[in-house]
């Protein structure tokens, strides 16, 4: 998984990274849903759109090679063709947004993390270039694994243009169910489900599979309680905070409000924004010196952090 210029090889990626150029404080803009996390971005700064487009779908392989600019929704549009989906949320963004920002779906037990899903990134680095880092394929182990590098970065290291992702099938049966089983219980008895959302009372349970499947796990659950059909997942607060798995079962300590934890996950979605967190002298020193390395004039996304303390 080495790193190359392509910029010859797509004439579409050239174009993008000809308007890019090699200086002036730039961002790329998808649908702006997640546009002021981790900073905002400097004014003054040069705004582009991503490129969009499906540029290679392998069903059988299960990898899909896409623009940055294509939205989510959009690309899981066309993989359900095949039954196949990707483990990006679809909270109304672009696919290059997704993987920018690096937040997890809500089904992130059972679809896993985004950094597993990128197989390979082409993005535009601060000289302006295309940089190829990653594999389209999965036994691809050798090298530098500046693709998964990327995912989280808020765009601060490199301009996201392209990614290859790894597709999963959809299940035939998807439920949710609602119940007061301990969620930690639940984790212990379920093979992997989905996802178990927790709000200190009730617990639901995303289960999804075959049917004989799907109904096997209900078996397995109703011997410690009852259960409840549900339509959807709980209503989420507005509030994403993240936590180590343990901490979720201690949030009334932190005065947290109404909330509802990913269990086995980390992630919790409270009323009130998480405090922001001491900063680690050395991780600062890590990222620093990252952006020096890759951005050394600082002209991607300026305004925005590296790293995220929230």
């Amino acid at each position: 998984m080495g790193v190359s210029d392509n910029a010859k090889a797509d004439p579409v990626l050239s174009n993008f990274a000809h308007e890019v150029g090699p200086s002036q404080p730039i961002a790329i803009e998808g649908k702006r849903t997640r546009w002021n996390l981790n900073g905002s971005l400097e004014s003054g700064a040069k705004v582009l759109p991503a490129p969009s487009g499906i540029v290679e779908y392998k069903p059988e392989e299960m990898i899909v090679t896409v623009r940055a600019g294509t939205t989510v929704q959009d690309l899981n549009s066309h993989l359900a063709s095949h039954q196949q989906r990707t483990s990006l949320p679809d909270r109304g963004g672009t696919v290059g947004g997704a993987i920018a920002v690096g937040h997890n779906d809500l089904h992130h037990l059972g679809r896993g993390p985004v950094r597993d899903a990128v197989l390979q990134l082409r993005y535009i680095s601060s000289e302006g270039r295309v940089i190829t880092c990653g594999g389209p394929v999965v036994k691809n182990v050798t090298g530098f694994n500046l693709h998964k590098l990327m995912v989280g970065s808020y765009g601060t290291l490199g301009l996201i243009a392209e990614a290859t992702l790894r597709t999963n099938p959809i299940p035939s049966e998807q439920t949710w169910v609602k119940t007061t089983i301990d969620p930690k219980l639940i984790l212990s008895i379920l093979l992997r489900p989905s996802a178990v959302l927790w709000d200190g009372m009730a617990t639901w349970v995303h289960l999804e599979g075959y049917l004989a499947d799907v109904d096997a796990q209900k078996t397995a659950l109703r011997k410690y309680g009852t259960l409840h059909e549900e339509d959807s997942a709980p209503e989420l607060p507005a509030c994403r905070w993240s936590l180590p798995p343990a901490d979720l079962f201690n949030l009334d300590s932190l005065n947290i409000g109404r909330f509802v934890a990913s269990i086995g996950v980390g992630t919790v979605w409270a009323e009130h924004p998480q405090p922001i967190r001491t900063p680690d002298k050395g991780k600062q020193l890590i990222e620093k010196r990252m952006k020096q390395q890759f951005d050394p004039e600082n002209r991607l996304n300026p305004g925005r952090l590296v790293g995220n303390w929230t």
